[in-house]
């Protein structure tokens, strides 16, 4: 995410300061609150009964497909209208048709925001899918939002499923401190969305939903994985499975430095006199090794010597899809439980063909033991 334009966001504040009448233009959230609930129109065929269970993980980077959007990528564009966003929303909907996950951990899903024509996505892929339950915790709900034309916008992290979703709470991931006051006000608030599903032979099975932060320079996403850790600490008598895009490299990839790689045209780093000397969100040095506590104690859904192997076979994400294919691995499933040996798949040809998002889905199985 681009920083946003100071001088608009200054303008805005003013105003509401000066006639006293605006409400808060940005939702900040409780440490722990309820997340929203939701249900198909239509509820059916919810097995009862569970064997090979198939979780998947997946940005879909609200509906855009590969729009040069102005927050990323070097694009320019802001609003997408209707139309394009429906279409981008069926082919998602197809891949999951294809795919037949049990249950989905999602990133950056739109609900009700300008950009993407207020379309509730969240509901959309509930009804235009065989799932019947979901939940939804924001991560960005501004009323109004300055830059570009952004306006109001909600996003956030989703967990879709065949099976009833009893409990959904949004937990608080702690901010960036790497921001002045003004743009922190404005800017995202990540989040670990936790919910307790009923899956037939699980008498406490939890899913959990996160995206850390993306563009951080200091510790941000150390400081959100012992927020997460504490939280899988609490499960250990439970079963869990949890996915997302968390935007950190494995440990030992041989590549931590994607500012050439992701630079725009009128972008310089690593020369004399560039300030900043590396590009938000493109460089992992300091972070090489910040997942390793989830590697060292849980099942990852590709293991960490498999992966090593064959680096490039497991990439799920690219700023630049127009001058090359996927480039880096962002997105993982873990849980307590062990998977299915080889049962793991990461959809880099469905994604990129279909022009389907700037992040790869990712699905692994496991065999349900009564």
């Amino acid at each position: 995410m681009k920083r946003f334009k100071k001088i608009h966001i200054i303008f805005i504040v003013m105003f509401c300061l000066i006639f006293q009448f605006c409400d808060p233009l940005v939702n900040k959230f409780e440490d722990t609150e309820d997340a929203q609930m939701y249900k198909a129109k239509s509820i059916q065929n919810i097995p009862t009964s569970a064997e090979n269970l198939t979780f998947m993980t997946w940005n879909i980077r609200f509906g855009v497909g590969r729009l040069d959007w102005f927050g990323d990528c070097c694009g320019n564009k802001v609003i997408v209208g209707k139309h394009d966003v429906y279409a981008n929303l069926e082919k998602v909907a197809e891949l999951i048709e294809e795919t037949q996950p049990d249950i989905i951990f999602l990133q950056e899903v739109d609900v009700e925001s300008k950009r993407t024509g207020y379309i509730d996505q969240v509901q959309w892929l509930l009804n235009n899918t065989y799932f019947n339950y979901g939940s939804y915790a924001s991560m960005w709900e501004a009323q109004f939002v300055p830059s570009d034309g952004l306006g109001r916008i909600n996003t956030g992290t989703a967990i879709l499923s065949r099976w009833k979703i009893t409990d959904a709470t949004r937990i608080q991931l702690p901010l960036r401190e790497d921001q002045d006051a003004l743009t922190k006000y404005f800017y995202l608030r990540r989040n670990l969305l936790k919910t307790k599903i009923e899956i037939p032979g699980f008498d406490d099975f939890w899913g959990l939903c996160l995206h850390l932060s993306a563009f951080s320079t200091d510790d941000t996403k150390e400081r959100q994985l012992q927020r997460v850790f504490s939280e899988l600490e609490d499960l250990e008598d439970a079963t869990f499975v949890i996915g997302g895009d968390y935007n950190l490299l494995p440990p030992g990839a041989d590549s931590l430095d994607y500012c050439d790689e992701d630079k725009c045209e009128d972008e310089s780093f690593h020369k004399a006199g560039d300030d900043p000397q590396h590009k938000e969100g493109s460089y992992y040095v300091e972070e090489w090794d910040w997942l390793q506590p989830l590697y060292d104690r849980y099942h990852p859904a590709v293991p960490l010597a498999e992966y090593l192997a064959d680096e490039k076979s497991y990439f799920t994400h690219t700023t630049k899809w127009d001058k090359g294919f996927w480039d880096r691995k962002l997105d993982y499933i873990f849980s307590n439980l062990t998977w299915i040996a080889g049962s793991d798949s990461t959809y880099q040809d469905a994604c990129f063909d279909r022009d389907l998002s700037d992040h790869v889905a990712v699905s692994v199985k496991w065999e349900v033991t009564q």
